[in-house]
């Protein structure tokens, strides 16, 4: 695509500067330059990197899945690192309380006189790292709440803003191994993806042995700030959705819900409770960012269906109808998009 037509498409798009222009291959050509120092680290998994992108450009959170040793937390450090911006890990474990996240009150004595003084806890950074979030009960899983929708935490009656940008990106293994817990459908519905990893094929799997058994150099360079994520993050919500694209994106949402008048009739059967108005937000907003990372001005029905498993997959609540049929989420997802005809616009 020449300047011409890129400045041409950017304007009808509502890019109208050279400066917003700009910031948009600023964004492309960071993209590439992350992915690059990512794999001197990771092995595999470029589509889990690229939703983990997505997601951080649009400002979103990301709950990562998988058994142990697929290099969840590995991969989230590395973001960590090549971003330079401020990192906290916390490890949830059973015996891990609310003040342990969030921060608790401690007197403190001055001069004689005695006070309250709150103390930060590690939440108060720019990406968090909720390690094992499943291991620890939905009480302490919770203490996220405000922090993940408001960007807040209130203690003591106090509000305490957060850093901006601000991420959670928590690792889970699987529900069914021993010694975890669900997690809370409030909890889970502010993450704007859930991304499962799977295993590695056997060459990448001969790779990683190999990497982690003799001495490679793993330093990584930092092409982009805290400070380019909060620009990407406004380029993104100035690029227009069109209405009929933002109604497929809802019409998927409400057919994931029981009982909806547009429900297929596999979802009654097997789903017990959709999705909410946030996946529709998250389908459409994560759909901008996708598009401008190809070079597109406009959100595309091709954006909304490859996001859809991304952003349902921890909406939609199965029944034991489904359970008993050996039905996957990810099945389910897969029939929506068969199922919810596109607008016939052209899009």
């Amino acid at each position: 695509m020449s300047e011409l037509q890129q400045v041409e498409e950017g304007a009808a798009a509502g890019l109208e500067s050279q400066d917003d222009l700009a910031l948009v291959r600023k964004m492309q050509d960071g993209r590439d330059q992350i992915i690059a120092e990512i794999k001197k680290v990771i092995v595999g998994q470029d589509a889990v990197i690229d939703e983990l992108l997505i997601a951080l450009f649009a400002g979103g959170h990301c709950l990562v899945t998988g058994v142990p040793g697929l290099a969840k937390t590995l991969l989230i450090k590395t973001v960590a690192d090549i971003l330079q911006v401020k990192f906290s890990r916390i490890q949830f474990t059973p015996d891990l309380m609310p003040a342990d996240v969030v921060g608790s009150e401690i007197v403190e004595e001055q001069d004689g006189n005695r006070a309250l003084k709150f103390v930060k806890g590690p939440i108060f950074t720019n990406i968090l790292l909720a390690d094992e979030i499943n291991r620890t009960p939905p009480k302490t899983q919770s203490s996220l709440l405000e922090a993940m929708e408001e960007r807040q935490v209130t203690a003591a009656g106090v509000t305490h803003k957060m850093a901006r940008p601000f991420f959670v990106l928590a690792t889970q293994n699987p529900i069914e191994l021993e010694g975890t817990y669900p997690l809370p459908e409030a909890q889970l519905d502010r993450f704007m993806f859930k991304i499962e990893l799977g295993y590695l094929t056997e060459d990448e799997e001969v790779m990683v042995v190999g990497n982690t058994t003799q001495i490679v150099d793993n330093t990584v360079s930092h092409p982009l700030s805290g400070e380019d994520i909060l620009e990407f993050q406004r380029i993104a919500r100035q690029v227009p959705a069109a209405e009929a694209v933002i109604r497929y994106a809802v019409r998927l949402v409400h057919a994931s819900r029981p009982n909806s008048p547009v429900a297929p009739k596999f979802v009654n059967d097997w789903v017990s409770w959709g999705a909410g108005i946030r996946a529709s937000q998250n389908l459409v907003l994560a759909g901008k960012v996708r598009a401008l990372l190809r070079g597109r001005y406009n959100v595309s029905y091709g954006d909304i269906r490859a996001l859809a498993p991304a952003v349902l997959r921890h909406r939609v609540l199965l029944n034991f109808h489904a359970e008993a049929e050996r039905i996957t989420t990810d099945e389910v997802i897969r029939r929506l998009i068969e199922a919810v005809p596109e607008p016939t616009s052209g899009i």
